[in-house]
């Protein structure tokens, strides 16, 4: 009876992960080949952040996020992912729902999902980590960098190559809207503290909602007051012009995924060394008297 179960059990593979997003004790995992591109999405609470994420998902595994010359080459957080875009499927009886709220409470570090792309020839590949963090954090860390509950936010701040801040323009257009608009400004100027020059997109979400010129050109002067480069995209679940509901690609959506996956990290200049010699292999170690 014991062969026979330790037989069942011998194809069986522990793999060093789960499938579940990231947290920081995961990043040397995902690290080994290199260090991923790490895309800081931020804004206020119900913003769309998680939305734009599941939509993303949902797009690739259909086959229509045209990438261009990057291929979809796999994920550690497939389980992550699909707990995020799950709501949005279509169901027997059910129509599609937009995922549940980030909670804010536990933790001090983002949720991180992961996707691999490769170029078209297969020879390099690039890992990133997409950043699902409740928006109260950022509300908080606007407010006060330092404070306790905005410790997610300042992990995004601190170690995001890129950032991508939202806007909702439903909120830009409601009841509460300079309450919204407030909230977003105080990101914007604590962002604009804190990115140091890394890219920023200025990302206006649900784009079928009309607002006023005035409060779109309050929200879009507050961002590049703060940041110098600020590049924008308007993004909707919705495509009004699309014929066959299968093939809906949202608005927007594709555009800013090959915006994200373009993203490069910094590199360094190095002074030049001061040494007598030309010769590589002894140019350093030899300064000139």
């Amino acid at each position: 009876m014991t062969d026979t179960a330790d037989e069942s059990l011998s194809g069986e593979m522990l793999m060093p992960w789960s499938g579940s997003a990231f947290g920081l004790t995961d990043l040397g995992f995902v690290s080994g080949r290199g260090k991923p591109i790490v895309i800081g999405v931020v804004g206020p609470q119900n913003a769309g952040k998680t939305t734009l994420l599941a939509a993303w998902y949902l797009l690739l595994g259909r086959g229509l996020a045209d990438t261009k010359d990057r291929l979809f080459a796999g994920s550690y957080t497939l389980s992550g992912w699909e707990a995020v875009a799950g709501s949005m499927r279509w169901a027997p009886g059910q129509a599609p729902r937009f995922p549940a709220h980030t909670t804010s409470h536990g933790g001090r570090a983002p949720g991180l999902l992961h996707l691999t792309f490769s170029a078209e020839n297969g020879q390099r590949s690039v890992d990133y980590l997409f950043t699902d963090a409740p928006g109260e954090w950022f509300q908080r860390w606007a407010i006060n960098a330092d404070s306790e509950e905005g410790a997610g936010a300042r992990w995004v701040s601190d170690n995001a190559d890129a950032f991508i801040i939202v806007a909702d323009r439903e909120a830009l257009a409601g009841e509460s809207m300079g309450t919204a608009r407030g909230s977003l400004q105080r990101i914007a100027m604590r962002l604009g503290a804190e990115c140091h020059g890394r890219p920023v997109a200025l990302v206006w979400t649900k784009s079928d909602v009309d607002i006023s010129p005035e409060m779109e050109q309050a929200v879009r002067g507050a961002v590049t007051d703060a940041m110098r480069e600020v590049v924008e995209h308007s993004v909707s679940v919705l495509e009004t012009s699309v014929d066959d509901p299968a093939g809906n690609k949202g608005t927007g959506l594709i555009e800013l995924l090959q915006w994200a996956t373009r993203v490069r990290r910094r590199g360094l200049c190095l002074p030049p060394p001061l040494s007598t010699s030309d010769d590589p292999l002894f140019i350093y170690g030899n300064r000139k008297p």
